[in-house]
């Protein structure tokens, strides 16, 4: 086997009016083995810039003479090839946040930890390793990159406009290491353009962490993001890892973000700053390597409004912005979603696809879906349970909780009327039985007793119950928490 040609020495200008800062970053970095060029001013940096080019730039935020950030423009408008690290004065998020928009790669804060110098050092040239020739330009405004048929955005289906601006987005924002909040409605696919995100970027062999923010009980938040060390809290036998650590190297991905007290927010914020934590019952702080994402349904600028979600932590985390559409703002995709969703189930499940006769797809193309594209892959997952194995008909979409009423094609509205025309199911029953007053609790309603009804039948096996419902463990977890089911109410409770 052929050993690996060494990689060659990485070139860094290095720019900051202080001698001695200079000074320690340049024998730090000589000790890794790059080659370094210093600079003590903006003029300097943009005379050594123009004679030659480098893998890395690490500057100041405040120079003599300027803005580092101006660097890091220049670089975005000349196309370069450079990454860009800028060193900001401790507290300056708004500096920070301003860097990472304009293309800075990350950032560090002063005084500077020579360890985490030399590990954002380390990640920002594996990072231009793998984007040769990616410019700097402000990272939500990155060109795409030439992507491989097996881009990790590829179980995203649809090719709406809406669609495609996602995942040009995914794939400009990956080699950054700028936090990203994913906004859209619940079941949109939040987590899968997360997942999308990390395994673009250079952290895709490393840990990728999901946390629901909502799911985590208020006294052990703390310990479950930072750890906990033997004897921290009542039944705390041995050292326990949190959040932070386990996606060391790797991706932390914060859903629900709204739901977080701001008891924890302010810690939250602490951590991202200094990019350390100290476990509960802990004496020494921990440096963390992570890259932060974070997802949401709510309204975050309202509960900044309410003063319910800090304003710090909010443009901190909302640095690059991904909005994904509802499923009634692309209908056009929804041919393209049941292939690729009746694909997977079918794989999964080691049976062959089913296909939905003319009355099923048509009741699809006009029922809106609430719940979004999880609402219709629980769908199909139900109705190919229900299903004679040749074809899914309009029966085996219903809902088995609305009776046999509902089990029958809705009628038209007159005899002229074409098929488009017509009621389907759910607007029949809710045109009978009237609008609720309280949508969310109505839905939330219907979900708990569909809920029971599924842990009755597998006599409490959570496991089995998601399969019924088409969910994974954590996500019935999630529901089963809260809409507050006892489960324990019922024989055999058990994870399966």
């Amino acid at each position: 086997m052929t050993p690996a040609t060494p990689r060659p020495p990485a070139r860094i200008l290095v720019v900051d009016d202080e001698p001695d800062l200079r000074t320690l970053y340049e024998l730090t970095l000589l000790r890794e083995g790059h080659q370094i060029v210093a600079a003590g001013s903006l003029a300097e940096a943009r005379e050594s810039l123009r004679q030659a080019s480098f893998d890395l730039l690490i500057t100041d935020m405040r120079l003599p003479d300027g803005l580092g950030l101006e660097l890091i423009r220049e670089l975005g408008r000349q196309g370069r090839s450079e990454r860009a690290i800028v060193v900001t004065a401790y507290g300056s998020a708004e500096n920070a946040v301003e860097a990472l928009k304009h293309g800075a790669f990350d950032y560090l804060t002063k005084p500077v930890d020579l360890k985490q110098f030399r590990t954002v050092v380390a990640t920002a040239l594996q990072a231009s390793g793998q984007a040769a020739g990616t410019a700097p330009t402000p990272a939500d405004a990155l060109p795409p990159r030439a992507t491989a048929p097996a881009a990790p955005w590829r179980k995203l289906a649809g090719g709406s406009p809406a669609m495609t601006l996602v995942r040009e987005r995914i794939d400009r924002v990956a080699s950054s290491m700028a936090p990203v909040m994913i906004l859209g409605e619940s079941g949109t696919g939040k987590e899968l353009v997360a997942r999308a995100i990390h395994g673009a970027s250079h952290r895709a062999q490393g840990p990728f962490v999901a946390v629901n923010c909502g799911a985590i009980p208020d006294t052990l938040i703390e310990a479950e993001f930072f750890g906990a060390r033997k004897g921290a809290y009542t039944g705390a036998t041995t050292d326990r890892e949190g959040y932070f650590a386990a996606a060391r190297g790797g991706t932390l991905f914060l859903d629900e973000i709204g739901d977080l007290p701001l008891a924890m927010q302010a810690k939250l914020l602490r951590v991202i700053q200094e990019r350390r934590v100290r476990p509960l019952g802990g004496v020494q702080e921990e440096q963390v390597d992570v890259r932060i994402l974070c997802a949401t349904h709510k309204d975050l600028v309202q509960a900044v409004a309410d003063e319910r979600f800090r304003q710090d932590l909010y443009y901190r985390l909302n640095v690059i912005e991904i909005r994904l559409p509802s499923l009634r703002e692309r209908p056009e995709d929804l041919d393209d979603l049941v292939a690729a969703l009746m694909q997977r189930i079918c794989q999964e499940s080691g049976q062959p696809p089913v296909p939905l006769d003319d009355t099923a797809r048509e009741w699809m193309r006009h029922h809106p879906f609430p719940g979004n594209v999880r609402e219709l892959e629980n769908l199909l997952h139900r109705a190919l349970a229900l299903c004679d194995g040749q074809c899914i008909t309009l029966s085996d979409l219903q809902d088995p909780q609305a009776g046999p009423a509902a089990a029958a094609p809705a009628s038209p509205l007159t005899s002229t009327q074409a098929p488009h025309a017509t009621l389907s199911p759910p607007l029949a029953a809710a045109a009978s039985e009237g609008i609720p007053a309280d949508l969310q609790q109505h839905l939330d309603e219907q979900e708990r007793a569909i809920l029971i009804q599924a842990l009755q039948e597998t006599r409490g096996n959570r496991t089995a119950a998601a399969a019924k419902l088409g969910l994974n463990l954590r996500q019935i977890r999630y529901r089963i928490a809260r809409l507050n089911i006892q489960v324990g109410d019922h024989d055999g409770d058990t994870d399966g």
